[in-house]
């Protein structure tokens, strides 16, 4: 499955409706850690298809969830399960640190 771009029109139902764990990467284009995860979210998108959603959120763009997260920084990663926040972390992260974020 391919990276899903969230916005506040799909965000109830690509994340708080889903039924599998959601990966949520707050970013925007300016930013160069961000573009250095991107490739990862790729790879994560494509290994764990039909287990756990990947999903975007440019901070630009949407700025009203941004602030629901309250994201002070980027690149910032979120875990969503059963619609509520299970787990975070900002700053670029390896693909290892990310994995075990799904994990717990």
């Amino acid at each position: 499955m391919s990276i899903i771009h969230l916005t506040h029109k799909n965000y109830q139902k690509e994340v708080l409706e889903s039924k599998e764990p959601v990966l949520i990467d707050f970013w925007a284009p300016w930013c160069g850690p961000c573009r250095m995860l991107s490739p990862v979210m790729e790879q994560l998108a494509k290994e764990l298809d039909g287990k756990v959603k990947i999903a975007k959120i440019d901070v630009d763009e949407e700025r009203a969830l941004a602030e629901q997260f309250q994201v002070m920084s980027i690149p910032m990663l979120a875990v969503m399960r059963n619609g509520k926040l299970a787990a975070s972390s900002v700053g670029l992260r390896p693909k290892a640190q990310i994995l075990k974020m799904l994990e717990e």
